[in-house]
Parts: C-alpha cells; sequence; structure tokens
C-alpha cells in the first residue's frame, strides 16, 4: 500500500472513530454504519482524484459533489413534499433542506438520547462527512496530519458537550484514531528521506530494505503514554462539572426543583410523539381502572402555556410541596363543580416508562403516589424532584391513585361566562410577533358568524375536525414543526396531526382574545377484558385547553379520527339520523366524484370527525394512476443512473477524444492518441525518443504481436515524414485511424484484467485534463497580472520635489 493510500485509510480511519462519540446523543446507532459508508465513497474519491492526478481544488469539488449526491439518493423523499410544479433539482434540493431544518427542530425539541429522526439522522451523516472532508483534505492532500487534528476536536467536543462527556471509551477512541493518523503521516515521511539504517540486537546494522521500527516504536509508546496521562489528568484536574468524563448525564444539567423549590425548566415535553405515531409503538406505557366513563379520562402530563414563536412550552413557575388535597381548579365556579362528580382512578405504570411528569386526569384534586415528588399549581401537574446528582423522580413502575373532577359544563355557562381578569387575559393570549397575519386572519373568517367566545371555539373546532368544513387530513408523515410559520404552512397545506391541530387552534383562539394553552398527554387508550384500560405510546396526543371563566380551563378536540370530542362540544352536531334523506350532490360540482357507499351518505359530520364511517367511503387513487408522482420518481432514477455513469465518465472521455483525434487524419494527431494509448496500460512516453525508437520502445514493452507491430512502424513512418519530408508532400494515409485503434486493441489484449480495466476506466491520459486546466489557469493568471502591470504603468507617478 502507498503512503498516500495509507493516510487515505488512517484519515477515514480517525473520522469514523471520533464520530463514535456521537452514539450517546441518539438511542440507534444505523446513522453510524451510513455515515461509515459515504465517508467511505468520499474518502476514496478523494484518493482517485490525487491518483489521476487531478488539481486540489478539483479533487475537493468532486468529493463534495459526490457526497451531496449520495445524500440526496439517501435521503429524498424523506422530508416535506414540495410542488409538483418545481424542477427535479429544486425539488430535490428543497427537500434535503428542509428534511435539514426539521433536524434542527428535532434537535431542540427532543432529549438525549433523541429518537434517529430522518432529520437528525440527516445532521449526523453530513456533520461527519464534513469533519471527515476536512481531515482528509489537511492530512492527506496538504500532508498536514498535525492540523487535521483541530476538525476531529470540534467534533469530540459537540458530542461531549451535548452528552455530558460520558464514557472514557470514546474518548480513548477518539484519541487513539488521531495518533495513528499522526503514525502514519510520521511514517510515510519517513519513508521518503529514503533507506534507515539503526542497530540490531546483535550490534550491526540491519539489512538494506529493512523497515525502521524504533521511531515507529517510540511513536506508539508516546501516545499510550499522551493517552493515560489525558485519562488520569480528567479525573484528578478540578472541573465545575466533574470532568471530562465525569458522570454527569444529558439530565445533569437541566433544570428542574431541587429540595428547597425550584422552577420547572423550560422543556418541551413532546419527546418521541410523532415517532410513535409514526412507528405505531404498541409499547404499553399504562394501565388504570377508574370509576368514570372511560371517554372522559384523557390522562393529562403537562400544558404548555407559552409561545415564544418557535415552539410552545411550558413557563418557569415555582414549585411546591405536592398537597394532601389540590386547591382549586382555577376558574371554577361552584355551581360547575356540584354538578361535577368526583372519580378515582388506579394507575400502574410500566417499567420502562420513564417520564418525569405523572399522568392524571384533568383536573385533579389529589394524588397518592410514593416517592419525592413537586407540584405546580396554574398547570395543575406532578414533576419529579431530584433525588441526587444527575438523577430524578420518574414513574418508572410507580403505582399511584388520583382523585380528579368530571366536569359536565352546559352550553348556557360556557356562552354566559364572563372575561377573566386583564392580567390573566394579557398573559394567556399573548402571541409572538413573527407570527403571520394569515394566523388571525383566518380565525376571524372562521368565526366570522359567532356571538361569542364558547361559539367561535366551536366554529374552531368543527373548522378542524370535520373535512367537510375545513378540509383538513390527519397525517402524521407531516412535518413536526411548531413554530408560527410551522402553523401559517399547516393553515395552507391541511394536512398534519394532532401537534398541528392543537397548537394552530390554540394560537388562533389566541389571536380572537381567548386564553388558550396546549395540553401533552394520552386518549383513553383501549378497554381490556377485566374491565380495566391500558395505554400504548401510539395513544400520545396533544389538544388545545381554552379558558372559560366559571368552567376553568376547558378541553376541545380539533383533531380528526383522534380522541372524543366533549359533550358540550357537540351542540350543534346534528344526531346520526338513519331514516333521513342522503344530501344531494353539490349542481357546482364540474367532475363526477366515485360513488361513495351508502353508509358513508348517511355518515353524519360528528361521526366523520371521529372516523367511525365506512371505511369503504375512503377516497382512493383513480385507476388510471394520475395521482402517481411520476416526476419525483423519474428525477430519482435520473439521478440514479447518473451516479451509476459517473465513474465511466473517464471512458466517455477518452473514447470521445480518440474519435476527434482520428478524424482529423492528421498523423501528428494520431501519434498523441496512440502514445495515450499506450500510456493507459502503463507504458509513460518519453518524449526524448525519436518516433521510431518510440515505435520500438511501445512494441517491445506492449508485446505487440507481428500485425499490430507493423501498424505502429507505418504510424511512426508516417510521423517522420509530417516532420521532415519537403512542404506539401503527403504524409498521412488512408489506413491511419484503422492502424491507431489495432495498435490500441493489441495493447490492451497484452495486459491482465485488472490493468486492461484501469486503462478503460481509470485511464493514466486523464491527467491531461489536469494539465489543461492549469495551464489555462496560469495563462489567464498571467493576462491578468499583464493587464495590472499596463494599468499601473498608465498611472500618473507624483512629482519629486526638487532639493534645494
Amino acid at each position: 500500500m502507498s503512503g498516500m493510500a495509507r493516510l487515505t485509510l488512517f484519515a477515514w480511519l480517525a473520522t469514523l472513530l471520533t464520530a463514535v462519540s456521537l452514539s450517546p446523543l441518539v438511542d440507534a446507532q444505523g446513522w453510524l454504519l451510513q455515515a461509515g459508508g459515504l465517508l467511505a465513497v468520499q474518502s476514496g474519491v478523494g484518493a482517485l482524484g490525487r491518483r489521476v492526478p487531478l488539481a486540489r481544488s478539483l479533487t475537493v469539488a468532486a468529493q463534495v459533489l459526490v457526497s451531496l449526491v449520495l445524500l440526496v439518493l439517501m435521503f429524498a423523499g424523506q422530508g416535506r413534499s414540495v410542488a409538483a410544479s418545481d424542477g427535479i433539482g429544486t425539488q430535490l434540493l428543497t427537500g434535503l433542506g428542509t428534511l435539514f431544518q426539521e433536524g434542527v427542530a428535532d434537535v431542540g425539541e427532543y432529549a438525549i438520547p433523541a429518537p434517529q429522526t430522518d432529520g437528525i439522522r440527516l445532521m449526523l451523516v453530513s456533520g461527519v462527512l464534513l469533519i471527515g472532508l476536512l481531515v482528509d483534505l489537511l492530512a492527506v492532500t496538504f500532508r498536514t496530519a498535525a492540523a487535521s487534528g483541530l476538525p476531529l476536536l470540534a467534533l469530540y467536543s459537540v458530542a461531549a458537550g451535548l452528552s455530558g462527556g460520558e464514557g472514557w471509551l470514546l474518548f480513548v477512541l477518539a484519541g487513539c484514531g488521531y495518533l495513528t493518523l499522526l503514525l502514519a503521516e510520521s511514517r510515510d515521511r519517513l519513508a521518503q528521506w529514503g533507506r534507515v539504517f539503526g542497530g540490531t540486537p546483535g550490534g550491526g546494522a540491519t539489512r538494506a530494505g529493512a523497515q525502521a521500527v524504533a521511531p515507529l516504536r517510540t511513536g506508539r509508546r508516546i501516545g499510550a503514554v499522551a493517552v493515560l496521562v489525558a485519562l488520569g489528568a480528567a479525573y484528578v484536574l478540578p472541573t465545575p462539572t466533574g470532568g471530562l468524563l465525569g458522570e454527569n448525564g444529558p439530565g445533569g444539567a437541566s433544570g428542574g426543583s431541587g429540595p428547597g423549590g425550584g422552577t420547572i425548566s423550560a422543556v418541551n415535553p413532546l419527546v418521541a410523539l410523532q415517532d410513535s405515531l409514526n412507528n405505531r409503538d404498541d409499547r404499553v406505557v399504562l394501565r388504570y381502572r377508574t370509576d368514570s366513563r372511560p371517554a372522559d379520562q384523557y390522562l393529562r402530563i403537562v400544558s404548555l402555556d407559552e409561545f415564544d414563536g418557535t415552539e410552545w412550552k411550558s413557563s418557569g413557575r415555582s414549585l411546591t410541596e405536592v398537597p394532601q388535597r389540590f386547591p382549586q381548579a382555577p376558574g371554577l365556579s361552584s355551581q360547575v363543580r356540584l354538578n361535577g362528580t368526583e372519580v378515582r382512578t388506579s394507575v400502574s405504570a410500566a417499567q420502562d416508562y420513564v417520564q418525569r411528569y405523572v399522568p392524571m386526569p384533568y383536573p385533579a384534586t389529589g394524588v397518592e403516589i410514593e416517592g419525592r415528588w413537586r407540584f405546580e399549581q396554574v398547570g395543575r401537574t406532578v414533576i419529579g424532584d431530584e433525588l441526587g446528582k444527575s438523577k430524578k423522580q420518574t414513574v418508572q413502575g410507580a403505582q399511584y391513585t388520583v382523585t380528579s373532577l368530571v366536569l359536565r359544563p352546559t352550553a348556557q355557562q360556557l356562552s354566559a361566562a364572563p372575561k377573566p381578569s386583564a392580567e390573566f387575559l394579557q398573559e394567556f393570549t399573548r402571541l409572538p410577533d413573527n407570527l403571520p397575519p394569515v394566523v388571525a386572519d383566518t380565525a376571524r373568517q372562521v368565526t366570522r358568524a359567532a356571538r361569542d367566545d364558547y361559539a367561535r371555539a366551536l366554529k374552531l373546532q368543527n373548522w378542524f375536525a370535520v373535512k367537510e368544513q375545513g378540509g383538513f387530513t390527519y397525517n402524521t408523515k407531516t412535518s413536526s414543526g411548531s413554530g408560527a410559520n410551522a402553523i401559517a404552512r399547516f393553515l395552507k397545506d391541511k394536512e398534519g396531526f394532532c401537534v398541528h391541530f392543537s397548537f394552530s387552534m390554540a394560537a388562533m383562539a389566541r389571536s380572537l382574545g381567548i386564553p388558550a394553552r396546549v395540553a401533552v398527554g394520552f386518549t383513553p387508550g383501549t378497554s381490556l377484558p377485566d374491565g380495566s384500560m391500558q395505554v400504548t405510546m401510539k395513544d400520545a396526543h396533544a389538544w388545545p385547553e381554552l379558558y372559560f371563566e366559571g368552567v376553568g380551563w376547558t378541553r376541545f378536540e380539533p383533531t380528526p379520527t383522534r380522541g372524543t370530542a366533549p359533550d358540550y362540544t357537540r351542540t350543534e352536531v346534528p344526531a346520526a339520523q338513519p331514516s333521513a334523506p342522503a344530501p344531494l350532490p353539490s349542481s357546482s360540482a364540474s367532475t363526477p366524484a366515485p360513488a361513495p357507499s351508502k353508509s358513508a351518505d348517511r355518515c353524519p359530520p360528528e361521526l366523520k370527525r371521529l372516523g367511525d364511517c365506512d371505511t369503504a367511503a375512503a377516497p382512493v387513487v383513480g385507476e388510471d394512476g394520475g395521482d402517481f408522482p411520476w416526476g419525483p420518481v423519474l428525477g430519482f432514477t435520473a439521478l440514479g443512473l447518473a451516479v451509476l455513469a459517473l465513474p465511466l465518465l473517464p471512458l466517455l472521455w477518452r473514447g470521445r477524444l480518440r474519435a476527434r483525434r482520428l478524424a482529423s487524419g492528421d498523423p501528428l494527431i494520431a501519434w498523441r492518441e496512440l502514445g495515450d494509448a499506450a500510456w493507459d496500460v502503463g507504458i509513460a512516453p518519453d518524449g526524448a525518443l525519436s518516433p521510431r525508437r518510440a515505435a520500438v520502445r511501445v512494441v517491445e514493452l506492449g508485446r505487440l504481436d507481428p500485425v499490430a507491430a507493423a501498424s505502429v512502424h507505418r504510424i511512426a513512418s508516417s510521423v517522420e515524414r509530417a516532420l521532415y519530408a519537403k512542404p506539401g508532400a503527403a504524409a498521412g494515409y488512408p489506413e491511419l485511424a484503422s492502424d491507431v485503434l489495432l495498435v490500441r486493441g493489441g495493447l490492451l489484449a497484452g495486459v491482465g484484467r485488472g490493468a486492461r480495466l484501469r486503462g478503460l476506466l481509470l485511464p493514466r491520459s486523464a491527467a491531461r485534463i489536469g494539465w489543461a486546466v492549469s495551464a489555462r489557469w496560469s495563462a489567464l493568471s498571467g493576462r491578468v497580472s499583464a493587464g495590472l502591470a499596463r494599468f499601473g504603468a498608465s498611472l500618473p507617478r507624483p512629482k519629486r520635489l526638487k532639493r534645494g
């Protein structure tokens, strides 16, 4: 293995070993294999570019291009869809950029270890490719392996900073990868100095050609000592967080409540919600029994009451000891309280469900649970307390009992609800300045016929939930953005899942002056034969809560096909009437639609919202296949064929150049083509030889048969006539092109299969491209320099002052 190839291999290995330090950040490691494969291809392209050889800038450009193409192929179709009218290139790049933005949003939402979403996987793989490109550029192309430690250090520092520096093994792997790269470069430098002689055990000199192992052994020893010293220093030296290899995990620096109080950190509890819905995660997290109607048992974890334009999150509020009896829920009047019922719910959490918030029905009036817990009064949430360094109380395997109220407010009570205080309105109707105007405009348009806040809330809920009113579709594959622009995009695309519906309805309600927030938790789940209920991760849900004075925070359900709508929101929804005639189709319909089933015609809007209608009424793609995405499919196919054809570019270039040369009929140009054909099979050109001597050399080294040898000599004689004959004498002959092709075939037949493939796919004569580019660049630089010199000479020179 050559020194350059060895450096390329160890640069790849150093980058991959350092990338392992990112593994604690995600809960799956499939991305690491993908990054290693793409990094190997990127390093291989760089090695080929240096072997040709190409200019350094062209080598880096080829690596960047191939890496970008591979990323597009790997992640194509996994981001948010773009308009089919856009060009194929625009679709691919826009999809990749959108997926990267989703990854940035996922990094801000998920806790460590985060789920391996497509966006996070793209960020990890592309980041490793970027670091690998820098390491390859510094260590191999510029031969400064020591400087390549800077990008490796940046990669490890990011990983250690986010993960809390867990694990001495990750540090050792990264350090060893860098040290092996330094040793490989040092060995290559020693080899370039010439033969090294050293002492043998017998006191004599090593025999010629023996490797100098003493410097390498010394280097390895120094590297091992350096790693051990670094490990020891990490444990000995005092640091605020316990050192580089301290035990502070991902949650070590997170906010929370200490034993003496504290505040809830502004964290986003929507961890892995979309991932669980997409994967149809049936893992059971809770089981419970209740003496209430199951439809009333939404298990609420936490409320998000602050919208900063980027995300909905919980406000930082003070925590107290968990009271034996919770204080009365805010805004709840005695009349509504008396009409409600207090129920008991016994909950058992799974052993693998690690959650700091206690899932409870709302409004809870008390909880009996063992452990150290804190209570936040405004959100009425119970959160785990600190148990020690980097350890917090969770509901993992807990069994607890919750008492809660089942409230049944009437439509008259909600319609007659007075306005809350100005201070309360200011806090819970606050919207960010960057909220697009379309959100408020749409809210006013949807609720323009409503007389009060309750009617406006019903209008908003039904506009989202009933497809015939708003045209929204439930789809968990949609991008999970939660910012202001994501809400505007959702109102335009009309496609999303519970996060989009709840966030959008809460923001629109606030724009109408209705206090609103978002609750996160679980839907009631499914019943078991023994009368208990079980909740799985696929029951994870988010819903809006709107505030009405006298009733308090009230649940609404705008997400279609998910959960159950409360009784007080069904007053405007007609009951199912089986005997009623089906509505006539609109006379304005311009194209006939597929005939729905009779059961779908009789399905009322409320059942349509719940998804309880006959599934046969669901729209299907037409038999003509008109909805098939031909544009993206053809685009991806064309891009894949282009990548497969990439190794064939040198072959195609040589074929085109050969045809152009032989078509000229010029013996000198044909002689250059013959020289390049010999060069491609390993016979380097020698410009010091005459045509006749060069022909003899090609025949001998190429082991040509007599027929091909005669063709070489005829071509050489034609070149001599062109160079030395009288002007006007004919130098070429009709069989000139045929002789060149015959000689080329003989040269390829005289070498092995590997050399033949190398001559066809990676011809050595392709180096002329680099020479031509370099010559043109030098000529351009010379012309620019000459022009600047002439311009400087034309400028008037300042007159010298005479002395006297």
